[in-house]
């Protein structure tokens, strides 16, 4: 259990608490709001809703009558409960309070009628006071007390860099425990806050080793500061970091500012642009000779992993162990499994490289931001680049053309593939394009059967189902990489286990 107190010094200080507090909102989240009449919970009900919606002049009306009061065009959706005039449980359940509470969250005035019933993971907020002489006491309880916890190890961070009276909004949050903010202090100076506690392994899966290290995620965020120092270090645009405390995963970097990829890519005039920079910068990667570890300013070391077949294949795993049972409601026999991964061990070595890059893995349109008043590569801002290791570059080259998360056109895909090529063809007299291609397609098809299984278990896992709609996407994806001749084999499996019945079921679910 985790206590915050805070003095009121009148009721904008309530709100500005209840901003504070949206920052860390998620899906699944209980906060109880206790006290007697006129302490300001409704105050402080109100400013948080808005500050999920973003809108401090959205209209939020106490739910007193009503009961209970949706909110669905914010960030996050909530239900805001009164009640006051609730007698029993049987009320509380047929306003649907117990409906689909990790799909939301439960914002609840005078709790205490849910008796026995409260739940155990979940934020609980005193107020008493009057006027400008309110006290705030923020009890944090189960899973919760992690949040309270950051939100101390935040305002220390901010405090110890100066950035404490910085306007702070959220800016991204994304599949990983990972959050961002946006600070503007005065002046207008600009920073962006990366909120990155260090991962807790999951569950052993093989070699008593968990999903993360066997496939070589970043732990926490040392990788970033080890990664952007490095890339930097090799004249790549990546972020400057102001002030760090990696102890407790929280870092200050540079804003690149709001131009993403992926909305530029619904821009007719830019669009094409940008992808073609973005290809010159991939060409340039795979011709620069990288280091297998970087000195950090401490004088320890960051080594950087092998994207070896193993880790791969862990990849293309949750494929069959996730996607599978979500797509077919079965498990594949096992005979079925043994021959996928013989087949893939058939196909790893065409995606190894006697001359190993960097290969970010993640190098798509959320991470790539337009930094339109610079000049040649510099125009592309990285981020997202903890997770990198050395392997293929046609691994980076496919993520960025097959973009799980927005459409990439045929034909610019085939524009930008040829210009790649000739990129590389002029710097390097030996550059093999057949092999790049066949790399291509083999590292295109195992994405896309590993996304494939990322999507189906945030949603099974998780309860995150916005991802499911890049599911028909991917899969149009994979079935063009399996039109390589290379990859007949694995064709022939997808179309043996993967049929038409069963993705029109897929289409359905998504």
């Amino acid at each position: 259990m985790t206590v915050i107190t805070r003095k009121l010094d009148g009721p904008q200080a309530t709100r500005d608490f209840a901003h504070e507090l949206s920052l860390f909102a998620r899906k699944g989240q209980t906060i109880c709001l206790w006290g007697d009449l006129g302490v300001g919970k409704t105050e402080f009900a109100r400013a948080y809703i808005r500050a999920l919606a973003k809108d401090d002049n959205c209209e939020v009306p106490s739910p007193t009558f009503s009961l209970v009061q949706p909110y669905e065009a914010g960030r996050l959706p909530v239900l805001h409960f009164d009640l006051y005039r609730i007698n029993g449980v049987d009320e509380i359940e047929e306003l649907g309070f117990f409906d689909d509470e990790d799909q939301r969250i439960t914002l609840i005035e005078w709790p205490d009628r849910l008796g026995d019933h409260l739940p155990s993971d979940r934020l609980d907020i005193y107020l008493s006071g009057s006027g400008g002489s309110r006290q705030l006491e923020l009890t944090a309880k189960g899973c919760f007390t992690q949040t309270a916890d950051r939100i101390n190890a935040i305002n220390r961070f901010l405090q110890q860099s100066g950035w404490q009276s910085a306007k702070r909004s959220f800016l991204q949050g994304d599949a990983s425990p990972r959050r961002y903010e946006r600070l503007v202090a005065e002046g207008g100076k600009k920073a962006i806050l990366m909120d990155m506690p260090e991962a807790t392994d999951g569950p052993a899966i093989k070699n008593g080793l968990p999903y993360s290290r066997l496939v070589h995620l970043a732990e926490g965020i040392r990788a970033v500061h080890a990664i952007n120092k490095g890339l930097r270090e090799k004249g790549f645009r990546a972020f400057v970091e102001y002030a760090g405390d990696h102890a407790n995963g929280l870092m200050l970097i540079e804003d690149f500012g709001d131009a993403v990829f992926g909305d530029l890519y619904n821009q007719p005039d830019i669009s094409l642009k940008v992808k073609k920079v973005a290809i010159d910068l991939l060409a340039e990667i795979a011709e620069t000779d990288w280091p297998g570890m970087i000195v950090l300013d401490d004088n320890s070391q960051y080594h950087l992993k092998n994207y070896d077949p193993a880790a791969m294949a862990t990849e293309v795993s949750l494929l069959t162990e996730w996607f599978w049972p979500w797509a077919t409601g079965r498990s594949l026999t096992e005979s079925a499994i043994s021959e996928f991964f013989d087949i893939w061990h058939e196909l790893f070595p065409l995606a190894m490289t006697d001359k190993p890059v960097w290969v970010l893995r993640d190098f798509h349109s959320p991470n790539l931001i337009w930094l339109e008043n610079n000049s040649g590569l510099d125009r592309i801002g990285l981020i997202d680049t903890q997770d990198c290791v050395l392997g293929h570059p046609a691994y980076d080259l496919a993520s960025f053309l097959q973009d799980a998360r927005t459409d990439i056109d045929d034909r610019d895909e085939a524009i930008l593939l040829d210009r790649y090529c000739r990129h590389r063809k002029a710097a390097d007299d030996g550059f093999d394009e057949e092999k790049l291609r066949t790399a291509y397609a083999v590292l295109g098809a195992q994405r896309a059967s590993k996304i494939l299984g990322i999507f189906a278990r945030l949603k099974k896992r998780d309860g995150k189902s916005n991802y499911l709609r890049h599911i028909p996407r991917v899969l149009s994806y994979l079935d063009k990489n399996l039109e390589h001749s290379a990859l007949a084999d694995l064709k022939t499996w997808f179309r043996t286990n993967l049929d038409a019945k069963v993705r029109e079921a897929v289409r359905e679910k998504t």
